[in-house]
């Protein structure tokens, strides 16, 4: 004949056992969530662009003028010129006014392709936008 063994478990035993088991489940749920990235963390840390002040040199004749621009990670926040004498804004005088009409569509949100351009300083602003073009292409992310 076979002997047969009884086990006794006592009821404070399994829920012991069953306090533990819900702690490390729980455990392993929360550090799967905290170090997976979602989908929506990428698209929100990666943005267009890298933020920063960026500068390019556009040379008109025999002067040479440094665009600086301020990008933040989503789009343009200002441009300005560094160094701008007033020998060539006499010689040059619709660089400062196509700056300023540029940054103003910029600033709002318009698209570098979609920018409209004045009928006066249509080359001037075609100019700008190249050099903008040019920094825009350095600063994405």
């Amino acid at each position: 004949m076979a002997k047969t063994k009884i086990i006794v478990i006592q009821m404070k035993e399994i829920i012991y056992t069953a306090i533990f088991i819900g702690l490390g489940i729980l455990l392993i749920l929360l550090l799967v969530f905290m170090f997976l990235p979602s989908s929506d963390d990428e698209e929100t840390e990666a943005g267009l662009y890298k933020a920063g002040v960026y500068t390019s040199e556009i040379k008109l004749g025999e002067s040479v003028l440094n665009l600086e621009v301020v990008i933040d990670s989503e789009q343009i926040k200002s441009l300005s010129f560094v160094n701008l004498e007033d020998s060539v804004t006499t010689m040059y005088p619709l660089v400062k006014p196509s700056l300023e009409n540029l940054e103003n569509q910029l600033v709002s949100g318009i698209d570098t392709q979609d920018i409209t351009l004045n009928e006066k300083g249509k080359y001037t602003q075609t100019l700008l936008l190249e050099a903008i073009e040019d920094i825009l292409t350095m600063a994405q992310a």
